[in-house]
């Protein structure tokens, strides 16, 4: 009996050495009316982003944007560009990132929708309240191509993300709100017979129809009691077509201050991508353009074989912000993935200004090989090479 307690005593110790321990300050928060405990993570990996309460909510709805969007490239800049965007109203100093909470997957599906004519409704038996998709509504005469070259769908996705402050009685609340609006640069539809079509939406329709779609999310969201009174921001976001490598970006964005039902104004948002090398880049960014042909030369140079090198450049206010670079290579050892990496390295450091990020992402058929990553004005890079 004896030998059997020890055991169960080691066995709760073992269990509780693997129990999470998330290593940050304990605090409070409240859902659905109940006080919860959360923990704020005690480090941060980079100032660039926000801490995460914990344990992590995910939000109501996940993978929405997953599914309305063209590209990949297009859902990850959609909410890490958010995220970026965001910073210049809520500091991740004193703010902490969740997802949001408010806006759930029915909601955005329903509001993603187009509206409905009263013969529609009809038709459709829907009740007049449930009218509320905030793309236009399309006609009922007509052939399939007359009709959405007419009233091609803007508004691809909604993305919510939520700011929690932290108050002096060690709780953290609802500090403000940020939106993204997903539009479309080009609308895809199918005729009667099946054939796949498309009608280009010119860049002064998607900011007419852009904030005009913002009034009316801003209306609905100041019905929500819970959302009545914080500050909340609105980001504009233009997808990119389907066969681009390269993903959209965010053009306009406004701040409403907390209780307020208006959108007074819009600031521009000066972000683009694009692709090196390319026709573009040379012509608007020729200096970063010859740039990165050096780099691209000097390792085709020093790699007899075939290498494929691609960059994708991120310019804010038409400075360079970013460069994530691809390289692909045949290798046949770990010792040449080394050299090359530190090859690579060097011209990383030589060939581009100090005061961009860099990330150099080099793989081979067999998968990832290596990561270099210089961040602005660092001494020393980032490498890292998988085993």
């Amino acid at each position: 009996m004896k030998r059997k307690m020890i055991l169960f005593a080691a066995l709760l110790l073992f269990l509780s050495s693997c129990a999470p321990n998330f290593g940050g300050e304990e605090v409070v928060q409240e859902k659905d009316n109940k006080e919860q405990k959360a923990v704020i993570p005690k480090y941060n990996i980079s100032d660039s982003y926000y801490r995460i309460v914990l344990p992590f909510k995910v939000s109501g709805a996940r993978g929405e944007v997953v599914e309305d969007l063209n590209t990949r490239l297009d859902v990850d800049e959609f909410e890490t560009g958010l995220m970026r965007l965001a910073q210049d109203r809520f500091s991740p100093e004193e703010y902490l990132f969740q997802e949001g909470q408010y806006l759930d997957k029915k909601t955005v599906k329903r509001w993603l929708e187009r509206k409905r004519t009263p013969s529609q409704l009809k038709k459709e038996k829907m009740k007049p309240s449930e009218n509320v998709g905030l793309n236009p509504p399309i006609s009922d005469n007509g052939t399939n191509e007359e009709k959405n070259k007419k009233s091609p769908i803007y508004l691809a996705s909604i993305l919510e993300h939520d700011y929690l402050v932290k108050t002096s009685d060690n709780k953290v609340k609802l500090g403000g709100v940020v939106l993204g609006l997903a539009l479309n640069s080009v609308h895809y539809y199918e005729t009667e017979q099946g054939y796949p079509r498309e009608v280009k939406i010119s860049d002064k329709v998607i900011e007419r129809e852009g904030k005009r779609i913002a009034a009316e999310v801003l209306s609905r969201i100041r019905d929500m009691k819970k959302l009545k009174d914080v500050p909340i921001t609105i980001a504009l976001f233009k997808q990119a077509p389907k066969s681009s490598v390269i993903p959209g970006n965010f053009f306009a964005i406004t701040h409403v201050d907390e209780g307020s039902n208006t959108i007074d104004e819009w600031q521009s948002v000066n972000e683009e991508y694009y692709l090196f090398p390319s026709d573009e880049a040379q012509k608007n960014h020729r200096d970063d353009w010859l740039k990165f042909n050096n780099f691209k030369s000097d390792i085709e140079e020093f790699f007899p074989n075939y290498t494929g090198v691609v960059g994708k450049a991120l310019y804010r206010d038409d400075q360079l912000q970013q460069l994530t670079i691809n390289i692909s290579l045949p290798f046949y050892g770990k010792a040449e993935v080394v050299g090359f990496t530190q090859y690579v390295t060097g011209l990383v450091m030589e060939k581009f200004p100090d005061y961009i990020n860099v990330n150099v992402y080099i793989s081979s058929t067999g998968g990832p090989e290596s990561i270099i990553v210089r961040q602005a004005k660092a001494d020393k890079p980032f490498v890292h090479i998988y085993q």
